[in-house]
Order: structure tokens, then C-alpha cells, then sequence
């Protein structure tokens, strides 16, 4: 938790972004595992973290527009819960460390958001991902499950972006924490990958790290020998010399704050040539999209500037032929890179994706390509100091897909499919850095940059 002039000045912002009404902002409740009991690890709405700070279940809170009134809603504990939890701090003191100075019972939010909306105020909310939640809102207001992805306000949700997007001094201070952490995770496992361990060890080794000096990891980790699969998350696979390993995982730390790393690892340590050939190729775009975000650019050209530098390189080996600007316009580089180049990221690993990914990564004006690859682009905006984004190119051979294009016809005056037979059993490699937008251009976050060079990475490994 930060300061309370934090929280105060955040909801000072955002109150003067939203015209009237009441803001009501649900926090999470706990979730039943396997039984109500036995829950996941319990994890609070960013949005909700963010604007009031409270790390804990069942809390709810409003900002009242035209009033400034805010309140938040939550229960003290009982005895029940002293005998399993212990003494537990009031909700009045909580509340007062966020700068609220008003609380109340859960139960009279209902009666709060009704009265409201019966004197014809409008009670603005985000898009909810949580069923509890949606049922609360049902309750409280009305609203039919099946409307539930158009009844969110979109003034609240245009002014969340507006302000989450650029990260304070404090957000960036905790995610550089957070990459500290993601950097140790993948360390480790470079440094304790062998051929014959079963891929779920290093999982486990890499999570044993996070979980040791943080809160839980980013997203479920991704490792695996095929990573021509871009999120493949089974772990049975016995580690084999010739591979390569695409370990793709980040770190949450206790504030929630996230990183997100990739690296491909050549199992055995050592890279061939071919991999190496392909795996330059990835380097040099991660490095291009490093250098050239900027201030003043948007990021949907770094991707299409890094596209171009995969083109030109895969035409280097034979595998595509023609004028890479054509070939870029005709999006032949989503056959090798279906996905955009990369995210923003803080509370949230893919930041603020349940407030819905245009209106986050995509600023006036813009519209989502219909492209492979591009149209997977999270983050075209223009880019601004104090933006945190990942810069994660890739380059993957998957069969089914470039048998479809085969069979289509598709780009077939630009893409060698004969030659490309040979990669077939290739995989994929993706290298994937966290940078911060500063002043005059980018800089990598985390005190240390994971070895990404090909002698970096064989020379890390040469003892496995």
C-alpha cells in the first residue's frame, strides 16, 4: 500500500474526469477451489487496488460525483473469525489509511445503489470478469446477466485508462521489484536447465523462486520444447538436447505489481546453426523495437518496424521473396508472427484487459487491423513517458497454419512454402524484455537484462 495522499490524489483525478452520478467500484470475494473452504489464493481487483488500496475480500466502494462523498463498504470481523484468523484491524482504520473517512456495512450497499438509481443518478461502473460480482450488479441495479458486457460505463472506463496508462514514480519503483524477481526466475532456470529433467521441474524451480520473494507469478507460467504453441502450458515433455525451451513467465509481487519475461534456451546449451540463424533474427527486432519507442511514435509502428526486420532476415534465409514493404502491407510476417508485439503492463500483467483491450490499447482514432498478427496487436497507442509495455517479437513455424496458407494460396507469391518444410520441427522462439517510456525514448526495467545474445545465453549455459 502507498501512501494515503496517493489514493487521495488518484480519486480527486478521476472524480474530475467523470460529468455526475456515483462510481461504484466492487472489489473481489474469494473463490472456492475445489470446495467453498479450500479457496485460490485470494487476488483483488486492480481497478479497486488501485483507487482505494485494500488488499482484502468483500469490500465495495463509491465515490458520490456531484457530493464528493466517498465511502467504503466492508465488514468487520466477528468472533468466528477471530478464533481462525486472530484480531483483525477495524474497517474505520483500514479505510482511514486510504484517506476515507466514511464505512459501512456490506449489506447497506445494495440499499446505497438503489436509492441512487431511483433518483435517476447514474451509477457507473467497469466491465466485471468475477460472476459474484455480476450477480451483485443483477441485484443491485437490475441488469440481465446477458447485458452485462454493455451496461459498463464507458466514461468510467475511457477515465480509468486515462490515468493507469501512465505509471507514478511509486507503480514504476514496485514493477522494477517485480522484474527484479521475474529476472531471478528465469536466471534460475537458464542456470539449471539440463537434458532428461521433465519440464514441470523447472517449472517448479522457476514458481519456487517467485513464490519465495513475491506474492504469486503474473499469469500461468509458459515452458515448453514446442513453441511454435504460443501459450502452451503443458509441462510433460522430458528436456532434449537439440531443442528449444520458450519459457515465457513473470512474477506479481505483494503490491500486485507485475513483470513478464521471455527467453528461448537451447537445451544442452548449445545453439545449432539453423537455430541460431532464426534466433539473431528475434534479437534484432527486440533490440529494434528497444531502441526506437519513443515519445511522439506509436507503437502499432514499432511493431510493423520490427515485422520488417523479421521479413528482411527470414528473406536473408530464403524462406520469403519480394519488397519488404509490400510483403509487410500484405501481412505476410503474421504466418511467422501471429501475435502483436507486445502489452502494457503494472497491476495488470496484459494491463487493464477487463476494461476492455481497445479502448486500452488503441488511443482516438485508431482502429484494430483485421490482420494475423497485427490484428493481435494489444498496444498500438501512441506512445507517452511513464507507459510500461513489453517489446516481445517472435518468430514461430507452425505447421497447421502454414499448411492452410499453403492450401489457400495465400501470399503464396511471397512465401517459399517448400523450403519451409524443413522447419517444420522448429518450435518457435520469442524474447520478450519490460520497458519503461521515458522522456526521449526507452529504457529496459529490472536491475539487470536476462542474457539474450546467442554467446550470452551459450555462455550462461555451458556448465548445464
Amino acid at each position: 500500500m502507498f501512501d494515503k495522499s496517493v489514493y487521495i490524489a488518484r480519486r480527486k483525478v478521476l472524480a474530475s474526469k467523470i460529468s455526475s452520478g456515483v462510481v461504484l467500484m466492487l472489489g473481489n470475494s474469494e473463490a472456492g477451489c475445489n470446495y467453498t473452504d479450500n479457496t485460490y489464493v485470494f487476488r483483488q481487483d486492480s481497478t479497486f487496488l488501485y483507487y482505494f488500496g485494500l488488499d482484502k475480500p468483500d469490500l465495495a466502494a463509491v465515490i458520490d460525483i456531484d457530493s464528493g462523498e466517498e465511502i467504503i463498504f466492508g465488514d468487520d470481523v466477528d468472533i468466528d473469525d477471530i478464533i481462525w484468523m486472530g484480531p483483525q484491524p477495524f474497517l474505520k482504520d483500514e479505510a482511514a489509511e486510504v484517506g476515507v473517512g466514511k464505512t459501512a456495512p456490506l449489506a447497506k450497499l445494495e440499499d446505497y445503489i438503489k436509492e441512487a438509481a431511483a433518483k435517476g443518478r447514474k451509477v457507473h461502473f467497469i466491465p466485471q470478469y468475477r460472476y459474484h460480482n455480476m450477480i451483485q450488479l443483477n441485484r443491485m441495479l437490475g441488469i440481465p446477466f446477458e447485458d452485462m458486457k454493455k451496461a459498463p460505463s464507458l466514461e468510467l472506463i475511457l477515465a480509468v485508462v486515462s490515468q493507469r496508462l501512465i505509471k507514478e514514480p511509486c507503480e514504476i519503483e514496485e514493477i522494477e521489484k517485480a522484474c527484479d524477481l521475474g529476472y531471478a526466475m528465469h536466471y534460475t532456470a537458464m542456470k539449471m536447465m539440463k537434458p532428461g529433467m521433465v519440464e514441470q521441474e523447472l517449472v517448479g524451480v522457476m514458481e519456487g523462486v517467485c513464490l519465495s520473494g513475491g506474492y504469486m507469478t503474473s499469469f500461468a507460467t509458459i515452458l515448453s520444447q514446442h513453441g511454435e504453441t504460443l501459450h502452451n502450458h503443458k509441462h510433460d515433455g522430458i528436456l532434449t538436447p537439440g531443442k528449444l525451451c520458450v519459457i515465457d513467465a513473470g512474477a506479481e509481487i505483494a503490491s500486485h505489481y507485475a513483470s513478464d519475461f521471455t527467453r528461448t534456451l537451447p537445451v544442452g546449451g548449445k545453439f545449432t546453426q539453423k537455430q541460431k540463424d532464426v534466433y539473431t533474427i528475434v534479437a534484432t527486432a527486440n533490440q529494434y523495437a528497444l531502441e526506437n519507442a519513443r515519445p511522439g511514435i506509436t507503437y502499432k509502428d514499432v511493431h510493423l518496424g520490427a515485422s520488417k526486420i523479421i521479413l528482411q532476415g527470414l528473406a536473408n534465409l530464403g524462406l520469403v521473396h519480394g519488397d519488404i514493404e509490400e510483403m509487410t502491407a500484405a501481412g505476410v510476417q503474421g504466418l511467422f508472427m501471429p501475435h502483436g508485439l507486445g502489452h502494457n503492463m503494472g497491476l495488470d500483467v496484459h494491463d487493464m484487459e477487463n476494461l476492455g483491450e481497445n479502448y486500452v490499447g488503441y488511443g482516438p482514432g485508431q482502429e484494430r487491423a483485421k490482420q494475423l498478427g497485427l490484428g493481435s496487436l494489444r498496444m498500438a497507442r501512441m506512445l507517452e513517458p511513464g507507459q510500461v509495455i513489453t517489446d516481445e517479437p517472435g518468430i514461430y513455424f507452425i505447421p497447421a497454419l502454414i499448411e492452410k496458407w499453403k492450401k489457400e494460396g495465400t501470399n503464396a507469391q511471397y512465401v517459399d512454402f517448400a523450403r519451409l518444410e524443413s522447419y517444420y520441427d522448429f518450435g518457435g522462439i520469442r524474447l520478450e524484455d519490460d520497458i519503461l517510456i521515458t522522456e526521449k525514448g526507452a529504457r529496459l526495467l529490472g536491475r539487470k537484462r536476462l542474457p539474450i545474445g546467442v554467446e550470452q545465453v551459450e555462455e550462461e549455459m555451458k556448465d548445464n
